[in-house]
């Protein structure tokens, strides 16, 4: 659906339930090129916003009550303060959340009226929850005049989500929402949180994501055991030299020089997060020289360290990454997200993705009986109101 589409529904619901014209937001999603378990090391990543997106139409109101829509789930919810209701849907613990983030700083945010929905799929991990917050979050900022800076609205975006939906979530999907450009990805240093950009021409290549459809059980009890065993590295290292204090203070060497004294798998698992962030460098440097087979070459490598070495990934990511190995057009694939399930993107050369979809989508039915999903997306600019012509 388009974005004009999505602003015309907006803005119908909005005159019927609420009587007046809204002002008009937009928030993306993001994917992220290479840089998986990095963020939670003080590592690197390397996102960037898509032209998937929720829309908000948004006004203030005289009622001192806060009025939501959800498009999508077709769901009003009114709230007369900025206390959680536990038999309200989740989608209005990001909204509340976000807004009692201003609150605390003492910013009025006293009656709000919110119809928003989008295009960004939910469960394909495309970190919709950070462009609901993000969005938001802008419309609110924008609505009364707080002058709040991005990175701080990154920063209240997130503890939305840490306090309210109860998901202790790094910060890179919230950046990206926010800090997102039009053609450019950027590198996100996950200790300072500063970021750099650089360019990713489209005119020969595109980046296609493909829905597994899945989400095994496995997931996030494997994400918590994940981060206990680099910690466990980074406490052993630690003890060897006090200025180490995370990942990112090891070095390739170190982890091989004392691989004898560590646990096997918390070896493994610091060797990753270290090569993964040489790997996110490296990406950059290609992007520079516009040098795609390389950035190609890095994703493949990345998604054989996460299957092989990190351990995240599973049969149906696994299958799609060596079917891209049989098709020259694809120049290089992995698993993206936290892993078990969800989304491979795949960097293919635009004239070949008609012929890839067909085929990938035959070959995954007869292997596990699910139609996969297919997104191609276009990289874009962060949340921000919408300037209409």
């Amino acid at each position: 659906m388009s974005q004009e589409s999505i602003v015309q529904n907006i803005q119908k619901k909005f005159n019927a339930l609420f009587q007046q014209t809204p002002q008009f937001f937009a928030a993306p999603g993001r994917i992220n090129i290479i840089g998986e378990h990095t963020d939670y090391n003080e590592g690197f990543v390397l996102p960037a916003a898509i032209d998937k997106k929720i829309v908000f139409g948004m006004q203030k109101n005289d009622l001192k009550k806060f009025r939501f829509y959800s498009l999508d789930y077709d769901e009003y919810q009114e709230f007369d303060s900025l206390t959680q209701n536990a038999n309200a849907p989740l989608w209005t613990a990001y909204l509340l959340g976000v807004l009692a983030q201003f609150n605390e700083k003492g910013l009025d945010v006293s009656g709000i009226d919110c119809v928003f929905g989008g295009d960004i799929p939910l469960g394909a991990g495309l970190s919709s929850s950070a462009a609901l917050e993000c969005g938001f979050a802008v419309g609110v900022n924008d609505l009364m005049n707080h002058k709040v800076g991005n990175y701080d609205l990154v920063k209240m975006a997130q503890k939305a989500e840490h306090e309210y939906a109860g998901v202790m979530c790094g910060i890179m999907d919230q950046y990206a929402s926010v800090f997102g450009r039009r053609n450019q990805v950027f590198l996100l240093d996950c200790r300072t949180n500063t970021h750099q950009y650089f360019p990713f021409d489209t005119t020969e290549y595109s980046l296609l994501l493909i829905d597994t459809k899945v989400k095994h059980s496995l997931a996030s009890s494997a994400y918590n055991e994940r981060r206990k065993e680099c910690a466990e590295g980074v406490a052993y290292f630690h003890s060897l030299d006090a200025d180490i204090s995370s990942l990112r203070d090891v070095s390739l060497e170190m982890i091989q020089q004392h691989s004898k004294k560590l646990n096997k798998k918390v070896y493994q698992r610091c060797k990753f997060v270290v090569e993964e962030n040489a790997r996110v460098i490296k990406a950059t440097q290609a992007l520079k020289q516009n040098d795609f087979k390389k950035l190609g070459q890095l994703i493949y490598q990345s998604h054989e360290g996460l299957q092989k070495e990190y351990e995240v990934s599973c049969p149906e990511l696994d299958f799609l990454v060596d079917q891209s190995k049989k098709v020259a057009a694809v120049l290089g694939a992995r698993m993206m997200g936290g892993g078990f399930g969800g989304c491979t993107i795949n960097l293919i050369h635009k004239d070949a993705i008609d012929d890839y979809q067909n085929q990938i989508a035959n070959n995954y039915q007869k292997e596990f009986h699910i139609r996969p999903d297919f997104y191609q997306v276009n990289i874009d600019n962060g949340a921000s109101a919408i300037k209409f012509e």
